[in-house]
């Protein structure tokens, strides 16, 4: 058994695979610096993640591969789930040792999964356009706090620079512990060493609120109330749409 050590990024994915060909070894285990080897192995690789090897590998997935499915494996990435890397090594390698495009061969299970991983994670992209609420600070600044299942975030954010253009927004992932700031000009990728309440609750503080964001608040609560059908209630259909794991984010849900 041959074990690949490398950095968790796509890049370094890449890496890995041009590497795996060089050597002609192709790992069954892909793990971080720092994880527990597997009781049982041959060979540890450790692979260093090089933006030209990996280039090269991607120039020649777009040579087998429609912009289509290239996007399946980017997307899919960011679903963050168990050997996600091991699973798309498979598929990069299917892709490029086949004589013809894979992509729809839906009968491979790898590429099914690919599939299907892609779809959920373009599901919970949906979901956060949809239930994304942003709080007025008192610097003219927009907040928005998330925790999306999967790592959306860079999917989402062309988007809000193109519908809120005129806007400066923050929109941070609690759960990753970064995000994007619009400064009406450039879209930046953020980080904080000092938590802030609001980086912590995804709920802005009194003194950092806009004086006017809690009567829109309040507005929205009211407008939400009055448009509710009691007698048509469907709690099990009302999750369905709108999972409760959003709801502590949302204005009309709070008391």
């Amino acid at each position: 058994m041959t074990v690949f050590i490398y950095d968790k990024t796509f890049e370094g994915l890449l890496t890995a695979v041009f590497d795996a060909y060089f050597r002609k070894t192709f790992p069954m285990v892909m793990l971080a610096e720092g994880e527990l080897l597997p009781l049982f192995y041959d060979e540890v690789v450790t692979i260093y993640t090089d933006k030209a090897k990996a280039e090269r590998v991607w120039k020649g997935l777009q040579k087998k591969l429609s912009p289509s499915a290239l996007s399946y494996l980017t997307i899919s990435w960011l679903s963050e789930l168990p050997d996600i890397d091991l699973l798309l090594f498979r598929y990069i390698r299917k892709a490029i040792d086949a004589s013809q495009s894979i992509e729809l061969n839906f009968g491979d299970e790898d590429v099914l999964a690919v599939s299907n991983i892609c779809k959920k994670v373009s599901r919970e992209r949906e979901r956060v356009l949809q239930f994304l609420r942003f709080q007025k600070a008192t610097d003219d600044t927009f907040f928005a706090a998330i925790e999306p299942m999967y790592n959306v975030l860079s999917l989402v954010v062309d988007h809000f620079k193109d519908r809120f253009a005129d806007q400066k927004w923050l929109i941070y992932d609690l759960k990753r512990e970064y995000g994007y700031y619009y400064d009406l000009s450039t879209v930046t990728e953020v980080r904080f060493e000092d938590k802030e309440f609001h980086l912590l609750s995804g709920i802005l503080n009194d003194d950092l609120m806009a004086q006017d964001e809690k009567l829109f608040q309040q507005l929205w609560k009211e407008y939400f109330k009055s448009i509710t059908i009691k007698e048509r209630l469907n709690p099990k259909l009302h999750r369905q749409n709108l999972p409760a794991r959003f709801w502590k984010y949302l204005t009309e849900k709070q008391k």
